[in-house]
């Protein structure tokens, strides 16, 4: 039987881990954050103290690491070298590593395998950067899920605000932008909408709203919902 497959793309701060879990959870669909995956490498990296624009350094250690997943009651959480690094994994350090170093391609290489092995296995909802390009070009559901840098950036903002995190909005932005910069215009694998996507700006919408057009997409591309 071949599994139902959602992707979603989009830009760093858009939502799409909190909008493909609960896309996932309603479903009863497997939710693969990759860009969890991609931040245990650049954790990896960080801990061995290399340079992220020495290319040649971060291939040489994609072969040492071990990255793996498991669900704990439906829920992902990723291991490097078995240590469970779920809670390590989102600060700002690790996550401008991992879009610095995402763009070589042996560190795509070794977690693309990981990926399209799930979701071969699984109804999956994965997010990312380039899963309806690359990832799964045959998922046959595919959202753009974007908002405007300032709407990404006050989510951020206020995100870290209420963990107690001082931080500066602009600062924030500026990242954003860079990040954005970044994936569009990386050799491989650069972030862009998939031409059967379906674009989702949720710069106005609610959480509930880009949940439910999510959802009406993946049903009008051939998804069964009891």
């Amino acid at each position: 039987m071949k599994h139902f497959n959602i992707a979603i793309d989009g830009p760093a701060g858009a939502g799409k881990s909190t909008i493909a879990k609960e896309v996932a959870r309603r479903l009863g669909f497997v939710y693969v954050d990759t860009g969890a995956m991609y931040r245990t490498m650049a954790l990896h990296f960080i801990r061995s103290g290399i340079d992220p624009k020495d290319e040649q350094a971060v291939a040489a250690s994609c072969r040492d690491v071990d990255v793996s997943l498991r669900y704990e009651n439906g829920v992902q959480q990723v291991l490097l070298g078995g240590e469970n690094v779920t809670g390590l994994i989102r600060t700002e350090e690790v996550g401008n590593m991992a879009s610095a170093t995402s763009v070589y391609k042996p560190v795509r290489e070794k977690l693309v395998e990981l990926q399209q092995a799930l979701a071969r296995r699984e109804n999956v909802v994965m997010d990312g950067r380039d899963i309806g390009t690359c990832v799964l070009p045959d998922a046959p559901a595919k959202i753009y899920l974007t908002a405007s840098s300032a709407v990404r950036a006050g989510r951020r903002y206020k995100e870290l605000v209420e963990k107690g995190v001082e931080c500066d909005l602009a600062e924030i932005e500026r990242d954003i932008i860079d990040r954005d910069y970044r994936d569009m215009n990386r050799e491989n694998s650069p972030l862009r909408q998939a031409e059967d996507a379906v674009l989702v700006d949720s710069s106005c919408m609610t959480v509930e709203q880009v949940i439910a057009a999510i959802l009406e997409a993946a049903k009008s591309r051939g998804l069964e919902v009891e």
